[in-house]
């Protein structure tokens, strides 16, 4: 089975989308995915990943999976799935694609950053000396934690490392390849269950 996973983000031009590659390509072989690598697929915005996932549904080749990778931009209602949140919310309004089956979404709740934040002991040593701990607070539960809370709480944390202040982009592609991939996991559901997912097919 190849799998092909489009993912939200990357910005534009061939040196961000090999960052882009490289960063989640290093964090599915740390999550043990060697020998079933998914392809991860530069979406750009999210409109247009969702556009490239439906047009890889529809022309889907014998032995090709092609999965979707989003933010959720906000906390899904309790009990909604996947799709329902991606059609419930009205910036979204995505229908499910003809072919595509219930376990060929998956959320980041709420963006990638929360995945970046799960594994705080990285984030320290990524972002050196100047790493203002404080900043970040300790939340019992990140993925009820806003994507406004999040980039403030990281350009607060990383406001005096210089070049390093955290930033979208090839930044963000490398750190998403540092952290241990256990520890989003743990601390974030829909991280697991996409990780759970890939490993069981």
């Amino acid at each position: 089975m190849r799998v092909k996973i489009y993912i939200e983000g990357g910005g534009s031009g061939a040196y961000l989308d090999e960052r882009f590659r490289e960063g989640w390509t290093t964090f599915f072989e740390k999550a043990g995915l060697q020998g079933r690598m998914p392809r991860p697929i530069r979406g750009g915005g999210r409109r247009q990943t969702f556009d490239l996932f439906q047009t890889a549904v529809r022309n889907r080749r014998p032995g090709e999976l092609p999965l979707l990778l989003v933010d959720s931009e906000e906390a899904p209602a309790a009990g909604h799935s996947t799709w329902q949140h991606l059609k419930s919310r009205a910036e979204d309004n995505w229908d499910r694609p003809e072919g595509a089956g219930d376990k060929e979404a998956f959320l980041m709740i709420c963006c990638m950053e929360t995945w970046l934040v799960a594994d705080r002991a990285t984030l320290k040593v990524f972002f050196g000396q100047h790493w203002r701990d404080s900043a970040l607070p300790k939340w019992p539960a990140l993925e009820a934690v806003s994507k406004d809370q999040l980039f403030q709480a990281l350009d607060s944390a990383t406001a005096g490392c210089g070049p390093r202040r955290y930033a979208k982009g090839s930044l963000s592609f490398k750190l998403l390849g540092e952290i241990i991939p256990a520890e989003a996991e743990k601390n974030c559901p829909a991280a697991k269950l996409l990780l759970d997912h890939l490993r069981a097919l």
